[in-house]
């Protein structure tokens, strides 16, 4: 299963790569860069799914928690999968009142995407999806309503479990591992919560039901509105990363959005360049050869004190990671594949010394 739902992605990933090689239309160009960026997040939320999975089986989801309003979670996740075109086949309607709880932003998240992508792999195109937030006494429920094929009373009770899944048909349009349900399971009760699933039987749709403490009094002064970001200004920036194709693309991103870039291909050189360059911003690979990131960050701040900020790209998203990094000089810490869209966010962002 594992093996299928890799190969479907790194199938399409190829073949895009190969008509952007060949003399093609500029719409068919345009089509395969859709599809690699399309199958490469699809890869990274299958990896991290499975990561995530495992990660609380062992007991080692970390909750970073603030205070948040549920209903603009669920929308702000809808406002991304219409990004995507993800709802571009379906009807969603969202019905959310505020209610405020305390909770990790990024895995109240998670919850709520892996909800949604699991109503549309299941509801055909032209359903609808129906998203409600609405506070009951003392609890925050998330309630997400869909009228595709539904769960079969034999499977109801064991749809949260690991790797289980409904009928599989031939053309797999519900492709898929089985981890998304058990990993929102999983975080519902680690923000000590609970999550259960109802349907009349097949074909008559499903209902998933989050519920979590909520927060007894509204911050009337905590305003979550989103602005849309000023222009960054044309910064300097020192790129230390090992892997050719990795530094190129992250150049040619940077580059594309005005930025000034340098390069160096490991840690040594990179120490060299910033304390030459005295760089604005400087992007590191955790995982150098020689002496790794850390390493790096720390000659550089020994050298060149707080006068450039350092931001670390990493393959390890352990909350111990994040703080390794801060310990080491960094500012910021970004997980790998890096999110060009968060990366351009943070280097719009104002700078926050740790």
């Amino acid at each position: 299963m594992l093996g299928h739902e890799l190969r479907n992605p790194l199938g399409a990933i190829s073949s895009a790569v190969s008509v952007l090689g060949q003399s093609s239309t500029p719409e068919h160009d345009r089509r395969a860069r859709d599809v690699i960026a399309h199958q490469t997040e699809h890869l990274t939320r299958l990896v991290g799914d499975l990561l995530d999975v495992t990660r609380g089986a062992l007991g080692k989801i970390e909750l970073v928690r603030t205070v948040i309003d549920v209903a603009a979670v669920v929308r702000q996740c809808v406002v991304t999968l219409e990004s995507t075109e993800r709802l571009a086949q379906h009807a969603v309607i969202v019905e959310a009142e505020p209610v405020w709880v305390e909770a990790d932003q990024a895995r109240l998240e998670q919850i709520v995407m892996n909800l949604l992508s699991n109503s549309l792999k299941f509801t055909p195109r032209g359903g609808a999806i129906k998203v409600i937030v609405r506070r009951e006494r003392d609890e925050a429920v998330l309630e997400v309503a869909d009228d595709g094929s539904g769960i079969s009373a034999d499977l109801l009770p064991s749809v949260f479990d690991l790797f289980v899944q409904g009928d599989r048909h031939p053309d797999r349009q519900s492709a898929g591992l089985g981890v998304g349900l058990t990993l929102v399971r999983r975080l519902v009760e680690l923000h000590c919560g609970r999550v259960e699933a109802a349907s009349p039987g097949p074909g008559r749709g499903s209902v998933f039901t989050v519920r979590l403490p909520a927060l007894i009094d509204t911050p009337q002064e905590r305003g979550h509105s989103v602005e849309a970001p000023a222009d960054a200004p044309r910064r300097r920036i020192l790129v230390v990363e090992d892997n050719a194709d990795n530094r190129e693309m992250m150049r040619m991103l940077l580059e594309a959005s005005g930025h000034e870039i340098h390069e160096a291909a490991d840690g040594v050189l990179g120490v060299e360049m910033a304390v030459q360059l005295e760089p604005d911003t400087v992007l590191i690979d955790i995982g150098l050869p020689g002496i790794d990131g850390y390493e790096v960050a720390r000659q550089i701040r020994s050298k060149l004190r707080d006068r450039s900020r350092l931001i670390a790209l990493s393959g390890y998203g352990r909350e111990k990671d994040r703080q390794q990094a801060f310990q080491a000089g960094f500012d910021d810490h970004l997980l790998k594949p890096v999110d060009p869209t968060r990366l351009l966010a943070v280097l719009r962002a104002p700078r926050t010394r740790r």
